[in-house]
C-alpha cells in the first residue's frame, strides 16, 4: 500500500515539508494510539536476531541513520517501525538553520535523494532535553560543528557536544564526512582527525570516571569519496586512537550513471540512495579485509531491499542502518530485511 498509494500522494509535494508533516502523522498516530496498534505489523521480536557490538546489544541489526531525526524528536516512536537503533543528530553546540532552502531534492527515476541541509538543528542542548525521557531504543548521537566555527577550533564544538550528550546516548558518531558544511571534510586528513579523536577520546575516559560508568563507544562516519589510500589511513586511525568503529559511509559527491534530469543532476549537495549501493559495499569490504576485521563497520548507502542488506553484511557490515530506502520502499523494509537474515543465519 505505501508504494502503491501513499509514496506517490507524498511525492507530489515538496520533500522537506513531506519530512516535517510525516513527523506531524507519527507524533499524532502515537498520542492517540495507533502507532502502538500497528507496531505488531513492522516489527519482529527474535532472539536470533540479536547483535553485541562495541558493548552495546542491539535488539537486531537494522538502525535508522542520522539525519532523519535530527533533533531526537521522536526516536522511541521511530523504534515502532522495528528498527534495532537510532541515530539522531547531526547536532551541533548552537542552533543553525541550515543552507537556504530548497535544499531537498528527490532523483525518483533513480531512487536516490539529493540533500545539502547544513547540519540544520536545534542545538544540542535542545535535543538533551527531549532525550531525558526513557529510551526505547538504543541511541546513537551524531555530532558535529557549526558552520561559523573554523576548521581550527573544530575541536571545541565536538567536544561541547560529547559532553553534553554523553548521559544521553548509547553511542557517539564523529561526522567530518558531510559534504554541505563547508570544509568540514578536510577534518578527515590524516593529523587534524587523529587529533580530533584523541581529544574526544580522553574526554571520554574522563568522563567516565567521574561519573562511574563505563566509556561510551566512538564511531567514525567516512565519505564514499575517499581513495583507497586514504581508506587505509582512516584503517591505521582507528588502530591509534583506539576508537570503537567506522560507519561507511556518508552520502557521495559524485553524479555518475545517473538518469535523472540534468538539472537535477547540477543540484549540489550530497547524494544517496540506490545509485551509492555498490560504493558503500566497496569502501565497507575495502575496509573489512584490509584491517583483517579489526573493528566493527555500520553499513549504510543504498539499501532498498533485503538483498541489498545482505550484501553489506557478507561485505563486512556488523550492522546496517536505512534512510533514502526507509523514504522510497517505506516503513515494511526493516521487517523484510530482519526475516530475511532470520532465513539466511547472517
Amino acid at each position: 500500500m505505501y508504494k502503491s498509494i501513499i509514496r506517490p500522494i507524498l511525492f507530489l509535494f515538496d520533500p522537506e515539508k513531506v519530512h516535517h508533516f510525516s513527523f506531524f502523522l507519527i507524533k499524532m498516530l502515537s498520542r492517540i494510539g495507533i502507532l502502538g496498534l500497528i507496531k505488531p505489523f513492522f516489527t519482529i521480536e527474535d532472539q536470533r536476531l540479536e547483535r553485541e557490538v562495541f558493548g552495546l546489544k542491539f535488539k537486531n541489526p537494522v538502525g535508522l541513520a542520522a539525519g532523519f531525526d535530527k533533533n531526537a524528536m521522536l526516536y522511541n516512536e521511530l523504534s515502532s517501525f522495528g528498527f534495532g537503533f537510532v541515530e539522531i543528530g547531526t547536532l551541533t553546540p548552537k542552533p543553525q538553520d541550515g543552507n537556504p532552502k530548497k535544499r531537498l531534492f528527490r532523483l525518483k527515476t533513480d531512487s536516490a535523494i539529493i540533500n545539502r541541509m547544513g547540519f540544520n538543528n536545534e542545538g544540542v542542548f535542545e535535543a538533551v532535553e527531549r532525550l531525558k525521557k526513557e529510551h526505547m531504543v538504543l541511541i546513537g548521537g551524531n555530532i558535529g560543528k557549526n558552520k561559523i566555527t573554523p576548521n581550527d577550533d573544530a575541536i571545541k564544538d565536538y567536544l561541547i557536544c560529547f559532553d553534553a550528550l554523553f548521559e544521553h546516548v548509547d553511542y557517539f558518531v564523529v561526522n567530518v564526512s558531510s559534504p554541505n558544511t563547508p570544509g568540514l571534510r578536510e577534518l578527515q586528513d590524516k593529523e587534524p582527525l587523529t587529533r580530533l579523536l584523541k581529544e574526544l577520546e580522553i574526554t571520554n575516559r574522563k568522563l567516565a570516571s567521574e561519573k562511574s560508568v563505563k566509556r561510551k563507544p566512538i564511531l567514525l562516519k567516512i565519505a564514499p569519496d575517499l581513495t583507497n589510500d586514504q581508506l587505509l589511513d582512516i584503517i591505521a586511525i582507528v588502530a591509534d586512537t583506539k576508537i570503537d568503529g567506522v560507519i561507511a559511509t556518508n552520502t557521495t559527491i559524485e553524479r555518475k550513471n545517473l538518469k535523472s534530469h540534468v538539472l537535477l543532476l547540477e543540484e549540489n549537495g550530497g547524494l544517496s540512495g540506490k545509485p551509492l549501493r555498490d560504493r558503500s559495499t566497496e569502501v565497507i569490504r575495502f575496509l573489512s579485509e584490509k584491517s583483517n576485521k579489526a573493528f566493527p563497520i555500520i553499513g549504510v548507502g543504498g539499501i532498498h531491499s533485503p538483498e541489498d542488506a545482505l550484501e553489506k553484511l557478507n561485505a563486512g557490515a556488523d550492522l546496517i542502518q536505512l534512510w533514502t530506502g526507509f523514504i522510497y520502499e517505506g516503513p515494511i523494509l526493516v521487517k523484510k530485511i530482519n526475516k530475511t537474515i532470520l532465513k539466511q543465519k547472517v
